[in-house]
C-alpha cells in the first residue's frame, strides 16, 4: 500500500495511507479504547471556530515564531496532560478539540504540487483495519459508506476552519498586537520560588486598547474581537491548570531559591 507524501507528519500521526475501496473494501473502524495517543501531549492545535468552546476548559495561547498557531493547553509542561486519567481516558465534561476527534483520519495531498486532497488515515492507530466489528468504510458495491462520508465531511470542515484560522492569524500579524508571553505562578509552599512559563505568544491588551476606533469597530463587525476576548479570558485558566497539574503531582522539580544572607 502506497503511503502519502509525509516529509513531516502532524502531531499524533506516525504514518499515512490513502483510503481506497480496492485495498480497504472490507476494513472497519473501531472506537478508541482510550486516549493513550493523547496522554503525553500538553498542547493541542485549535481552530478559531473552537475558541469559544475551548476557553471554558483550557488556556488558549499562540505558538512562538514567525507563524504562530493557536493551541489549547492541557498541561503546562512537555509530556504532561492533566485531562487524561490514570486509565488513559479523557476526563468527562470538557470540550474535545476537533484535531483530537479527527484522528486517525485527515485530508492530505497525494501528489506534490497538486491541490487535490484525499482522505488518509494512520494505520498505526490500530483502530482502522480488517476488524470483525466496527463501522464499515465501504459498501459491498465499493462505494463510500455513510460513516466514511461523515468522516470526509468532518475533515473537509476542519480544513475550512484551518483556512479561517490562517486568515485570523494574518490579521493579528498585520495589527501587530501579539507579544511574547510570560507567566510566573507560585506554590503556597514555595512563595519565593515561582514557576515561570515562557515560549508562547498572546495578545497585548495595551496594544489592543490603543487601536484606532475605526479598527476596533471593524474587528467587532467581522467577529475577530470575540475571538480575541475568548483568548484573553482563557488566560485566567493558567493558574487553574497549574493547580490541577500540581494536585496530580506532575510538576517538574523546582530548585529552591537561595536564601539571602
Amino acid at each position: 500500500m502506497a503511503s502519502a507524501p509525509q516529509p513531516q507528519l502532524p502531531l499524533f500521526y506516525k504514518d499515512l495511507l490513502p483510503l481506497n475501496s480496492k485495498e480497504h473494501k472490507d476494513w472497519k473502524v473501531k472506537s478508541f479504547d482510550d486516549a493513550a495517543f493523547l496522554a503525553e501531549t500538553h498542547a493541542i492545535p485549535l481552530t478559531v471556530d473552537e475558541f469559544v468552546d475551548s476557553q471554558r476548559n483550557y488556556p488558549i495561547v499562540f505558538t512562538a515564531g514567525e507563524n504562530p498557531l493557536p493551541i489549547a493547553l492541557m498541561g503546562l509542561n512537555e509530556g504532561v496532560n492533566t485531562f487524561i486519567g490514570d486509565d488513559n481516558k479523557m476526563v468527562s465534561d470538557v470540550y474535545v478539540p476537533a484535531y483530537v476527534r479527527r484522528y486517525p483520519f485527515m485530508l492530505a495531498k497525494l501528489q506534490e504540487g497538486s491541490e487535490e486532497l484525499s482522505l488518509c488515515f494512520d494505520p498505526s492507530s490500530g483502530v482502522v483495519g480488517d476488524h470483525k466489528d466496527g463501522n464499515e468504510l465501504f459498501t459491498k458495491d465499493g462505494e463510500s459508506s455513510e460513516y466514511t462520508k461523515s468522516v470526509l465531511d468532518f475533515c473537509s470542515k476542519f480544513e475550512e476552519s484551518g483556512q479561517r484560522t490562517r486568515a485570523f492569524l494574518e490579521e493579528l500579524k498585520k495589527l501587530d498586537i501579539l507579544m511574547d508571553g510570560e507567566i510566573a505562578i507560585t506554590r503556597n509552599d514555595m512563595p519565593d520560588n515561582p514557576f515561570v512559563y515562557r515560549g508562547f505568544r498572546m495578545v497585548d491588551e495595551k496594544k489592543l486598547r490603543e487601536l484606532p476606533a475605526e479598527t476596533l469597530e471593524t474587528l467587532n463587525k467581522n467577529g475577530m474581537i470575540l475571538l480575541i476576548h475568548a483568548h484573553l479570558f482563557s488566560l485566567n485558566l493558567m493558574r487553574t491548570l497549574f493547580e490541577r497539574q500540581n494536585a496530580q503531582g506532575k510538576m517538574p522539580e523546582q530548585t529552591p531559591a537561595p536564601v539571602a544572607n
